[in-house]
């Protein structure tokens, strides 16, 4: 894992499965997608390169997912649900970890979230992810 990284701990709900994340730029990359299957997903995400998961407990109950092109890999708990992270398909090289995953982080942590345009994909468009619009948190007083 990288030398510069930050490096978090996490775990799916029922803790069948735990990683530990090296986050290059920690929490900075934090960001949502309008692709299908985020939109569904609902999840906020962070970045760490390719290797940067290691998986400490639990791998047998892991299981993946792939769609449309079956570039990216997402992975989930095969007991509690829960999605830990993927291999992205934009860069199969970098891996997404959600955020509400790790342990003491938690989604409505961030006043501001971007959400990144999946519905017109780079490797379907061949232009930059555009960014689609800002997802916001306000507490409640």
């Amino acid at each position: 894992m990288a030398d510069d990284a930050t490096f978090r701990s996490g775990r799916c709900h029922c803790g069948a499965v735990r990683f530990e994340a090296a986050l290059s730029d920690d929490l900075a990359s934090i960001r949502r997608c309008t692709c299908s299957y985020c939109r569904m997903r609902g999840a906020v995400v962070v970045m760490a390169r390719r290797g940067g998961v290691r998986i400490l407990q639990g791998a047998e109950a892991l299981t993946t997912y792939r769609f449309h092109t079956g570039t990216a890999r997402h992975f989930f708990c095969g007991r509690c649900g829960v999605y830990t992270h993927h291999q992205r398909r934009s860069d199969p090289n970098v891996h997404a970890v959600n955020v509400a995953c790790l342990d003491g982080v938690s989604p409505f942590d961030f006043p501001e979230v971007p959400v990144m345009d999946g519905v017109n994909h780079t490797n379907d468009t061949g232009q930059p992810t555009r960014r689609a619009g800002t997802l916001r948190f306000i507490p409640a007083e």
